[in-house]
């Protein structure tokens, strides 16, 4: 072999965004395999709440929550895929700085924040099978039936949670730069339960928020059985335009703190 061949043979190939990508979710996989007694548990404490939600209200409640118990499960169904989608970052970043390995993340060459980005879309992944199992478990416990249009579903609800996700990059960035913040992160959990119900009310201006707009189009699809292409063309528009400005600016703070955290040298601290 010539000394060319040698040193082109010795050369590493220059990994991509594709490579970040399948070790990003290979992680999320194993995380999900070798842990299972946690993966399970989030499951079952997510069921549990319902529970009480469910059988707590028909007690005060009676008919009255038997005549809405679609749009409940819907709503939960989207509360779950939310909390994931919001948590995924800011929970990950928070265990990183304790663990000690976030300035791995700082170092890779893509950059820190397209890992955090690749992160909770893995995260996403992860939610949306966990909380297709919940889903699942509430429609038989509810004996209620929807309309599950796979395509019309996965399209709204990824629409609607790519703008809390946008959240959880600014809430990760601000986690970089304070540190302990968890206790504000969980109040804002909370917040998404008025954001989901907003479809109850009017929406009027409420529809440019994280969550509120795609709710109600997830309501119609799966209550009402509306299809993805029979949905109006501007009612589409806003929930791409309220998932990508959300993205956009979750990006843009999320590189800004984490920038700032550098400058002020508390980067890796704790």
């Amino acid at each position: 072999m010539t000394a060319r061949g040698t040193e082109a043979a010795e050369t590493p190939r220059k990994a991509g965004y594709y490579h970040l990508a399948r070790a990003v979710l290979y992680r999320e996989f194993l995380l999900f395999v070798r842990y299972p007694a946690n993966a399970v548990g989030g499951i079952v404490v997510a069921l549990f709440f319902f529970g009480v939600l469910f059988y707590g209200g028909r007690m005060v409640a009676g008919q009255a929550l038997t005549d809405s118990i679609e749009g409940i499960v819907v709503g939960y169904f989207l509360w779950t895929l939310s909390v994931g989608a919001y948590s995924s970052i800011s929970n990950d970043i928070g265990s990183e700085v304790q663990w000690g390995t976030l300035e791995r993340h700082v170092m890779t060459p893509f950059g820190f924040a397209p890992v955090a980005l690749l992160k909770g879309v893995a995260k996403i992944v992860r939610t949306f099978l966990t909380s297709t199992i919940i889903l699942a478990v509430m429609i038989v416990v509810t004996g209620t039936t929807l309309e599950l249009n796979l395509l019309t579903i996965v399209v709204v609800a990824t629409l609607t949670i790519v703008s809390v996700l946008g959240l959880g990059l600014a809430a990760g960035g601000i986690t970089v730069l304070y540190k302990q913040i968890g206790n504000w992160l969980n109040l804002l959990q909370f917040g998404f339960i008025v954001l989901i119900s907003a479809p109850a009310f009017e929406l009027g201006w409420m529809r440019f928020l994280p969550l509120a707009h795609g709710s109600a189009l997830l309501q119609r699809a799966m209550v009402d059985g509306i299809r993805l292409w029979e949905f109006a063309p501007a009612d589409v528009a806003v929930l791409v335009g309220v998932a990508v400005g959300y993205l956009v600016l979750g990006y843009a703070v999320f590189q800004y703190a984490t920038r700032r955290a550098r400058q002020l040298g508390v980067l890796g601290d704790y």
